[in-house]
C-alpha cells in the first residue's frame, strides 16, 4: 500500500462527482466497461461530458494486457495524469482489467498516484474500493484469484438503444501459446441458457432489437454445463424471442466449430448471415506451435460447409504475421487459405511478444523487417479480396439497421449509415423523412470500396421500429435531464463491429 501523502486529500462526498471511463481492447473489456459504467451510477456518479480528457473526478482505466507495450501505454497515460490529479483534491484514478490482475502490486509502486487497482474477476467492487481508498486515504489493491459472480447480474449502461452485447460465458480453457488471456481470465464458466434468455427478453422489451452473443471462445459454450450442443440449441432459441431481429456471436474456435452450430445459423430467420472465425496461421506446423487444434484442412472444410449452407454468409478472420519459426512457406499457406477462404474483411497483425506467454520465449523470432515485409504482402492480397466481393454486392437490395456514429463523413456528405444483414458497413442518401439509429431501411447498393458500400440512390423504403423509438425516447431523457442527474434506468448498447484486436482476447 502506498501513503497517505501520494494521494489527493477528501472532498465532501455529497457533491456530484462525475467519472470517465478509458477501455483497452477487446469486446468483453467494452462490455466490462458498460458493466463499470452501471456500477458507478447506481452508486450516485454521473458521466462526464464527452472531451473532458482527464477532468473527471474518477477516471478509471479498463486496461488490456494482449499487446507488448500494454504496460508502456498505461503508465504513460498514468503519468499524464498525475499533475492534474495532484491540483485537484479528491480526484481519484482506477485501473482493472487484464493488465492490472496481472501486474497487481507493481501499479501502484510504479504510479503511486493510483488509488484503487481491482482485477477481471471482481469489478463489481469497484464503487467499494474508491469509497474506502477515499475514506482511508491509501490504495487499494484487491485482486480476486477466481469469478466471485457472474458479471451479467451487475447493473450496466449501455451506450445505446438498439443493439447490446450479452455475456454467455467468461474464461477459456484453450491454451494457445500467444495467448495471456485464459491466465487473467480464467477458466471458462457458462452462465445458465435461460439467464442468458432473459436477460435478451429484457433486452428487448426495453427497445433492442439486436444482440451479439459474447464469450471468450463463444461455441465453446456448454462445456461447463455438460452439453456440446447448448451453443446451437441458444441460437435457436433466440429465434423464438419475438422482436428480436437480429443475433450475431463473437468470437467461435475452429476447433468447437461444430455442423450443429451450421444448422441452426442457417435454419434461424434473426441469426444474421455474418461469421468471424479466427485463422491466425494457414499453416499447419505454425497452428501446432500456437498449440491451436485445428489444421488448414479443418478450417476450410468449415468455411465450405458454412458457404453452403448460408451462400451469401460474410466471413471474418483474424491473422498474425511472424509467429516465431514461421518460415516463407509457413507464410505461403496463410496466403493460400486467404486466397480459399476469400473473407470479406481480416484483422491483420503483426506478432509481438506477449510477456508471460510461450511464445515470448521461443526460438526463431523473426526479425521485424521480415514481418513487415510479411505483413504489407498480406495486407494488399486481403485489400484486393474484400473490394472483390464488396463489388459482389453492387445492385443488391439490402435492408440495413440504421447506424448511430459509424459514418464519420455522414454530416458532410448528407448520408446516414447503417449495418447489412451480413455486418457490412453501407453509406446510404438521407432519405426526407425522418430515421432514426435503430430503424430499419431499405436501399440498392451502387458501389463498392474495399472497406463499405455506398447506396448513392433514393432509398427505397422505410420501416420505423421498437428500436427507434427507444432511441428517440432515450435522447429525449438525456436532452431534459440537467447536469448532474442520472438518466433512469441503465441504457442499451450497441456492439461494435469487431475490434480490432488480436487472438486470445474474446476474439479466438
Amino acid at each position: 500500500m502506498t501513503s497517505s501523502s501520494d494521494r489527493s486529500p477528501a472532498v465532501d462526498v455529497l457533491s456530484t462527482r462525475t467519472y470517465e471511463i478509458r477501455t483497452y481492447g477487446c469486446q468483453m473489456n467494452v462490455h466490462d466497461s458498460e458493466r463499470l459504467a452501471g456500477l458507478l451510477e447506481d452508486a450516485g456518479y454521473v458521466r462526464a461530458p464527452e472531451g473532458s480528457d482527464g477532468d473527471a473526478d474518477v477516471v478509471v482505466f479498463n486496461t488490456c494486457a494482449v499487446r507488448e507495450n500494454a504496460d508502456n501505454k498505461l503508465y504513460g497515460n498514468l503519468g499524464h495524469l498525475a499533475p492534474r490529479k495532484a491540483s485537484r483534491p479528491g480526484m481519484q484514478i482506477a485501473v482493472g482489467g487484464c493488465l492490472a490482475q496481472k501486474d497487481r502490486d507493481t501499479i501502484v509502486k510504479r504510479a503511486p498516484w493510483v488509488d484503487v487497482v481491482f482485477g477481471t474477476h471482481n469489478i463489481g467492487k469497484l464503487p467499494v474500493l474508491l469509497e474506502r481508498a477515499r475514506v482511508q486515504e491509501e490504495a487499494q489493491v484487491e485482486i480476486a484469484e477466481s469469478l466471485e459472480a457472474f458479471p451479467s447480474t451487475l447493473p450496466t449502461r449501455r451506450e445505446s438503444a438498439y443493439a447490446a452485447w450479452v455475456s454467455i460465458s467468461v474464461g477459456c480453457n484453450n491454451t494457445c501459446t500467444f495467448c495471456i488471456v485464459p491466465a487473467l481470465r480464467g477458466k471458462e464458466k457458462d452462465r445458465r441458457p435461460g439467464d442468458i434468455l432473459a436477460e435478451i427478453e429484457a433486452l428487448v422489451a426495453e427497445g433492442v432489437s439486436e444482440v451479439t452473443l459474447l464469450g471468450q471462445n463463444v461455441n465453446a459454450y456448454g462445456s461447463d454445463i455438460g452439453d456440446r450442443e447448448a451453443f446451437s440449441k441458444l441460437l435457436r432459441a433466440c429465434g423464438k424471442i419475438d422482436g428480436l431481429e437480429r443475433v450475431r456471436f463473437t468470437s467461435p474456435h475452429p476447433r468447437d466449430f461444430t455442423d450443429d452450430v451450421i444448422a441452426a445459423m442457417a435454419e434461424t430467420p434473426n441469426v444474421m448471415p455474418q461469421l468471424h472465425m479466427p485463422l491466425q496461421s494457414g499453416s499447419d506446423p505454425v497452428l501446432k506451435a500456437m498449440r491451436r487444434s485445428y489444421r488448414q484442412e479443418r478450417f476450410l472444410g468449415i468455411i465450405e460447409k458454412v458457404r453452403a449452407a448460408i451462400p451469401h454468409a460474410a466471413i471474418s478472420t483474424d491473422i498474425i504475421v511472424g509467429f516465431p519459426g514461421e518460415t516463407e512457406e509457413d507464410f505461403q499457406q496463410t496466403l493460400h487459405v486467404v486466397r480459399e477462404a476469400r473473407f470479406a474483411q481480416a484483422f491483420t497483425f503483426q506478432y509481438s511478444k506477449r510477456p508471460g506467454t510461450p511464445a515470448a520465449e521461443m526460438d526463431g523470432q523473426i526479425p521485424k523487417k521480415v514481418v513487415q515485409e510479411r505483413y504489407e504482402r498480406l495486407v494488399a492480397l486481403q485489400e484486393e479480396i474484400s473490394w472483390e466481393e464488396n463489388k459482389k454486392q453492387v445492385g443488391r437490395t439490402l435492408e440495413l439497421m440504421v447506424a448511430e456514429g459509424e459514418g464519420r463523413k455522414d454530416d458532410s456528405t448528407h448520408r446516414l449509415s447503417g449495418r447489412a444483414p451480413d455486418n457490412r458497413l453501407v453509406h446510404f442518401t438521407k432519405p426526407d423523412q425522418e430515421v432514426r439509429p435503430g430503424d430499419v431501411v431499405t436501399v440498392e447498393v451502387t458501389y463498392a470500396a474495399p472497406h463499405h458500400l455506398l447506396a448513392e440512390g433514393p432509398v427505397l423504403g422505410v420501416r420505423r421500429t421498437r428500436a427507434g423509438d427507444a432511441w428517440e425516447k432515450r435522447t429525449a431523457e438525456k436532452a431534459s435531464k440537467p447536469a448532474g442527474v442520472l438518466l433512469g434506468l441503465p441504457k442499451v448498447g450497441v456492439p461494435e463491429p469487431l475490434p480490432a484486436v488480436t487472438g486470445g482476447c474474446a476474439v479466438d
